[in-house]
C-alpha cells in the first residue's frame, strides 16, 4: 500500500511547532504534498528539508511568508519540475511536480495550492485567471503521463462539501464558475475526485478546512477543500481514505489515500 498524505500546514514553523513531525514518524506515509509553506529555501535550509526518511522537494513563492508547496518522499523522484510555465503563477510558489518513471511507466505526484479569493474581487479575478490557464496544463499532462494531483484546491465541489451551503452560494470556494470548473475536469477533464470515488456520499466527515472564526472547528463547520485528483488508471488503485482530526496541525487537516501500488 502506497501511502499519500495532503495537507495544507498554514506555516510549515507554526505546523511541526504542533507536532506535526511526531505525526508523520507514527503515521508512516510514503509521501506527503504540503501546501502554504510560508517560508524561504534560508528559513528551510537546516531544519526543514527533510522530515525522517522524507527527503523535501520544494516549489517556494518569491514574496516572503507566502504560499509555497512541497513534496516530501521516501523514494527518490526521477525529475523534479518547479512550476507549471506560467508567467503570473509561478512566482506565488504554487506547483511543485515529482516524476517517477520507468520504462514501462510515467507517473507524477503533485503538490498544488491553488488561489483563494476570499481577500477581494482583485484575487477572485486572479483565481478565475489561474483556473483558465490551469486546467490545459493539466489536460496536456493527461495525456502524456499518469499523475496525482495533491492539494488546497479551495474549492468545494458540491453541496455536501460544506456546512453551510446555502449561505456560500455567493462566496468565493463555492461560487458557479468554481464548481463548474471542478465539474468539468471531473467530466469531459477526465481526472478523478478519489475521496469522493471512496466515500461518495459524506457529508461532516469530509471536511478538511475549519475557519478559524466563532468556533468553526468545534461546531464542524467546515469545507472540504484539499482533494487528490488522479488519472482514472491511478484512481482505480484507490483502496482507503482518511481525514486525521485527533490533532489539529493547522486549520486544515491531511487526507491520506492508501493507493494499491508501488514506486
Amino acid at each position: 500500500m502506497f501511502k499519500l498524505t495532503s495537507l495544507n500546514l498554514n506555516g510549515i514553523r507554526s505546523a511541526t511547532s504542533k507536532g506535526l513531525e511526531a505525526w508523520l514518524t507514527q503515521a508512516r506515509p510514503d509521501c506527503i504534498c504540503v501546501q502554504e509553506v510560508k517560508a524561504q529555501a534560508p528559513d528551510v535550509a537546516g531544519r526543514f528539508e527533510s522530515f525522517g526518511q522524507l527527503q523535501g522537494h520544494f516549489h517556494f513563492a518569491e514574496k516572503k511568508g507566502y504560499s509555497g508547496v512541497a513534496v516530501y518522499t521516501r523514494h527518490a523522484p526521477s525529475d523534479v519540475r518547479i512550476g507549471y510555465g506560467s508567467t503570473e503563477f509561478d512566482a506565488e510558489g504554487r506547483y511543485v511536480e515529482l516524476r517517477f518513471d520507468t520504462p514501462s511507466r510515467k507517473f507524477s505526484i503533485i503538490s498544488a495550492y491553488f488561489p483563494s479569493g476570499s481577500s477581494g474581487e482583485d484575487r477572485q479575478a486572479a483565481k478565475f485567471r489561474f483556473l483558465a490557464e490551469f486546467y490545459p496544463h493539466l489536460q496536456q499532462l493527461r495525456a502524456e503521463r499518469e499523475f496525482v494531483l495533491c492539494g488546497d484546491l479551495n474549492i468545494a465541489h458540491q453541496e455536501i462539501d460544506l456546512k453551510n451551503w446555502k449561505g456560500n452560494k455567493k462566496n468565493s470556494g463555492f461560487l458557479p464558475e468554481e464548481r463548474a470548473w471542478m465539474s468539468k475536469a471531473l467530466s469531459e477533464g477526465g481526472l478523478v475526485d478519489v475521496y469522493r470515488q471512496l466515500e461518495p456520499t459524506a457529508t461532516d466527515d469530509c471536511y478538511t478546512w475549519w475557519s478559524n472564526r466563532g468556533q468553526a472547528y468545534a461546531k464542524n463547520v467546515g469545507w472540504r477543500l484539499d482533494y487528490h485528483l488522479a488519472t482514472p488508471a491511478l484512481a482505480a488503485t484507490a483502496r482507503e481514505v482518511a481525514i486525521y482530526k485527533t490533532e489539529k496541525f493547522s486549520d486544515h487537516a491531511p487526507i491520506t489515500v492508501g493507493y494499491d501500488f508501488t514506486l
